[in-house]
């Protein structure tokens, strides 16, 4: 009697091995996502959406296929960099860069004489988009994507309410520079009815507020999305000053 009840008092007190602590190597991914700075996340946001408007269009004019290829580059380089703990977030916000990339280089390289199909051509990715944010994957990325289609839904939205569809049409079927300022001159006295500039005012407000409310949340997913939708008015501003100076 005595002898088994030392034996489950032995069995019972056996030494469980201890478990050995985290390597730096196996950090949780969250972890480093979150040691990203928001602010720079803003800003990479910022720029995907307003520099290669400058880039792409003159691009994917003379070299369309050349454009859409390198969208099959933007997305090998995102997977790269999301293989990766520490450039996890970059690969991520490119990834979304890339539906826009593949959207631009289809409209502007062979459909862009109709304005009507700008915005499907546009939402191409919105189906994976949302596919995605639903299962809280690819959040950083995703969600700058539909912060810079929203930008660009308002934006088309603005062209149909001021009557500027006509002046796109116009200049996507010539050639001389002279006639382009000619058509962008006529475009700016549109903008400069008091309908144009009502409806700019509202166009402005309504992407300042969306903006801007979710950077108090402080989430580096709303940082990108704030940053597309944001660097839209830049990008509005940059064309309008282009075609008062036309």
């Amino acid at each position: 009697m005595v002898n088994n009840t030392l034996s489950s008092y032995a069995a019972s007190t056996t030494t469980i091995a201890p478990i050995e602590p985290t390597k730096s190597a196996e950090v949780p991914l969250l972890w480093k996502v979150a040691s990203q700075p928001a602010w720079l996340i803003f800003a990479a946001a910022v720029f995907l959406v307003s520099v290669p408007v400058f880039i792409e269009a003159p691009l994917v004019r003379s070299l369309p296929w050349f454009s859409l290829a390198l969208t099959a580059g933007w997305v090998w380089l995102s997977f790269k960099l999301m293989s990766r703990p520490s450039t996890y977030v970059w690969g991520d916000l490119l990834l979304g860069f890339s539906w826009s990339w593949l959207a631009g280089s289809i409209y502007w390289g062979w459909l862009r004489w109709e304005p009507l199909w700008h915005l499907p051509v546009e939402s191409i990715g919105l189906p994976f988009a949302l596919w995605c944010v639903c299962r809280n994957w690819g959040k950083i990325g995703n969600w700058f994507y539909l912060g810079s289609l929203l930008g660009t839904a308002l934006t088309d939205v603005y062209f149909y309410l001021v009557d500027l569809i006509p002046y796109w049409r116009q200049i996507m079927q010539v050639e001389s520079t002279t006639e382009v300022a000619a058509i962008l001159q006529s475009a700016v006295t549109q903008v400069q009815t008091p309908w144009g500039q009502v409806w700019a005012l509202i166009l402005a407000i309504a992407l300042l507020t969306i903006g801007v409310l979710p950077l108090p949340k402080k989430q580096r997913h709303w940082y990108a999305f704030s940053g597309a939708v944001l660097s839209t008015i830049l990008v509005d501003c940059l064309f309008l000053l282009a075609a008062v100076l036309a």
